[in-house]
């Protein structure tokens, strides 16, 4: 009676190891059945059963018992698959490192974004992006307005409203919460900010012909006239840099706050709307490895910078 691919791999040790078989055998360990580790996959089950096979006469030793329902994994599947496990993340991070090997290139990307944005969001992205990418040269926007990738003055828009155009592909890369901020200086001399209605005895920072913040302090049931905001300006950078510089209490994007020491929040019990960041692309260009591998790296690299931080 001949002998099972186990036992001749037993007898005679294999030269070599196929670590293209590991994927199916966790495939069918997680989901407990051929027929489910095949839907994973999008495989055919004849094929997993064959890899299972095949590992098994590899490694000298069953992996699975088959029962009515699936299967069972044995004593020594159950001692390889964490093993298994790394070398399945190993094999997704070398594949991730190849592929980003193989579509970086040298040219150039030209991003636009807010003023507020270049100044603050990206610079630390797209450091890491050229320390990444060195040979991809970085053209970096500062402007408010979408035309301009209409127009293909621009590759990539990193914006804090969807774009309607219907030419625009656009990514939701999470949300900014927005925070009341004053800075240690002013806070020590000023009246204590216990709750909203207390900003009415400080020094408050506004919009000028944009009522933004009066509107959306009217939506939460506070009336602050127009005259309460004794600082007024539409230029974002000054905005901030007027908080920083301990002016008074202003409403800002909360990532901001890291970058000017001694600016923290106040009122935090403020629900205040938060703001969407948007990634948009012109469909016409996607297609471009050097674009997408920017946009790529944008989408996965902005996110964590809006996470609010005290």
């Amino acid at each position: 009676m001949p002998r099972s691919p186990a036992a001749r791999s037993a007898a005679s040790p294999p030269e070599r190891f196929d670590w293209a078989l590991v994927k199916s055998f966790l495939a069918v360990l997680d989901a407990g059945s051929l027929m489910g580790a095949a839907r994973s996959l999008s495989a055919q089950q004849p094929t997993l059963s064959r890899h299972v096979a095949e590992l098994e006469a590899q490694l000298g030793t069953p992996l699975f018992e088959r029962t009515g329902r699936g299967v069972v994994p044995t004593a020594a599947a159950l001692a390889i698959a964490e093993a298994a496990r790394q070398m399945q993340a190993g094999a997704e991070t070398l594949q991730r490192t190849l592929a980003g090997r193989r579509d970086a290139t040298t040219g150039k990307v030209r991003i636009t974004t807010s003023a507020v944005a270049a100044s603050y969001l990206l610079p630390p992205v797209l450091a890491r992006l050229q320390a990444a990418e060195p040979g991809i040269e970085i053209e970096l926007v500062a402007s408010n307005q979408l035309t301009n990738l209409l127009r293909r003055e621009a590759d990539i828009a990193v914006r804090m409203v969807r774009p309607a155009q219907g030419s625009l592909v656009a990514k939701k890369l999470g949300e900014l919460p927005i925070v009341a901020a004053a800075h240690s200086a002013y806070l020590q001399s000023a009246p204590p900010l216990r709750t909203p209605l207390d900003l009415l005895q400080h020094r408050l920072i506004g919009y000028d012909r944009d009522d933004t913040i009066e509107r959306g302090f009217a939506r939460l049931g506070y009336e602050i006239p127009r005259e309460r905001f004794v600082l007024r300006t539409d230029d974002q950078l000054a905005y901030g840099r007027l908080i920083a510089a301990g002016a008074g209490v202003g409403f800002v994007a909360h990532y901001n706050l890291r970058h000017w020491p001694g600016v923290q929040r106040v009122l935090p019990m403020l629900d205040i709307p938060k703001l969407p960041c948007w990634l948009a692309v012109h469909r016409e260009i996607r297609g471009s490895r050097i674009v997408r591998r920017v946009y790529d790296f944008l989408a996965e690299e902005i996110p964590p910078e809006l996470v609010a931080s005290d």
